[in-house]
């Protein structure tokens, strides 16, 4: 199938990326800040016979997005498919005066999506063909905080991209899911035990989702159809309606967020 290098791919939504792209044939390139998760990823993955390669990166530190962004621009050693999966919950409010958190996460899920999506990008189309896809968020349809912003940005960058490399064999995806049971949350600090059972998603099931959407050229994968209702009704609804939803929403729970 060729190889996929997934950012935040030792755990979680990318985790589940690594171990499906693995069955479907790819070799890995794997990014994460833990060194010893990723040789327990690649030890899983290398069982089932893939080739897998490791690069420990803080996307926080722009020196190490460039590594990234150069094994991407490698055209000895060519990348056929992107997922932009690294990520964290935010705890800070807008109002806080220490920005640092926001940098951070400015760093991590835009300016790395950015960087590395047009890395990706470049070398996909002089090939003709590639995938880009970046995990973002239903966050980003609602209003909560500088959560939802970023990945509002996340899904409307996603969409210009896709417009930019229209025609050029490169699709691009941005993924917006809901609640997923992962680690995601615990990690954040994220109190979740009032959301309903219906509501979460299985990481695999909605990456699995995902990977159809990529191969159908889909901009826009939202996973099942009572998120894709929500989201719909959401696009239908006054703002202000919008922003009371996602008060009560901020409201029920210390950290909200979800991914």
């Amino acid at each position: 199938m060729g190889v996929a290098l997934v950012t935040g791919g030792t755990s979680g939504i990318g985790a589940a990326f690594a171990r499906l792209l693995a069955a479907r044939g790819y070799d890995l390139v794997l990014v994460a800040r833990s060194t010893d998760r990723l040789e327990t990823m690649a030890a899983e993955l290398r069982a089932t016979g893939r080739s897998v390669e490791l690069l420990p990166a803080d996307l926080s530190d722009r020196k190490a997005v460039a590594r990234v962004a150069e094994r991407l621009s490698d055209p000895e050693r060519p990348i056929d498919m992107l997922v932009n999966n690294a990520g964290f919950g935010m705890h800070s409010s807008s109002l806080d005066p220490d920005v640092s958190e926001f940098d951070r996460a400015f760093e991590v899920m835009c300016r790395a999506v950015f960087v590395l999506s047009g890395a990706a990008a470049r070398g996909m189309v002089e090939r003709g063909s590639g995938s880009i896809l970046n995990v973002s968020s239903t966050a980003g349809f609602l209003t909560m905080g500088a959560y939802s912003s970023i990945k509002a940005w996340v899904t409307s960058y996603t969409e210009g991209l896709a417009v930019e490399l229209r025609g050029s064999g490169v699709t691009v995806t941005a993924l917006c899911p809901g609640w997923v049971r992962t680690e995601f949350h615990e990690r954040a600090g994220i109190r979740s035990g009032g959301i309903p059972n219906f509501m979460w998603l299985d990481a695999e099931q909605l990456v699995s989702a995902a990977l159809r959407d990529v191969d159908r050229g889909k901009v826009i994968s939202i996973p099942t159809l009572r998120y894709r209702a929500l989201i719909g009704l959401a696009g239908l609804a006054p703002k202000s309606a919008i922003r009371s939803f996602s008060g009560a929403i901020s409201s029920s729970r210390r950290k909200p967020v979800v991914r």
